[in-house]
């Protein structure tokens, strides 16, 4: 039995935020914060918008998550991002103490990883839900950014 509120599901959403980035001329990245299967918050890049590079959807996320909740830790939340967070994301993730990270496609230059971050020691993180999809967005962006 496949439940209705998986991985799968919420990193859907994620990709919409993603697209209404695209749609903006944003770097097409999204991101939902989930507790208890419920999105608590929504978000996606608006760094060109709001002419600041730390607008990041996760950092917009968290804020949005954490006045949501009236608190900063997100201990039983999970972030949903299409794309791994960068070293300033997984930062500020580490301070939230996020429970759990999900995302979609690998930066293999920027991404947490390959810069060695080191998230909270009780935060979880798995990648590759819908990677492709994700990568797609990311590579319809680069493109149409080189023509």
């Amino acid at each position: 039995m496949v439940l209705p509120y998986d991985d799968t599901y919420f990193m859907k959403k994620a990709l919409l935020e993603a697209q209404y980035a695209l749609e903006a001329g944003e770097v097409p990245v999204g991101a939902v914060i989930v507790v208890q299967d419920r999105i608590i918050a929504r978000a996606h890049n608006l760094t060109e918008k709001l002419n600041d590079v730390t607008a990041h959807a996760e950092m917009q996320a968290i804020t949005s998550a954490a006045n949501f909740l009236g608190g900063k830790y997100l201990k039983n939340c999970t972030l949903y991002v299409t794309l791994e967070p960068c070293q300033m994301c997984a930062g500020a993730l580490y301070w939230s103490q996020i429970g759990k990270i999900v995302y979609g496609a690998t930066d293999d230059q920027r991404g947490c990883g390959v810069m060695g971050t080191t998230l909270h020691p009780k935060t979880k993180m798995i990648g590759g839900i819908l990677e492709e999809e994700a990568s797609s967005l990311l590579h319809q962006f680069f493109v149409k950014k080189r023509i």
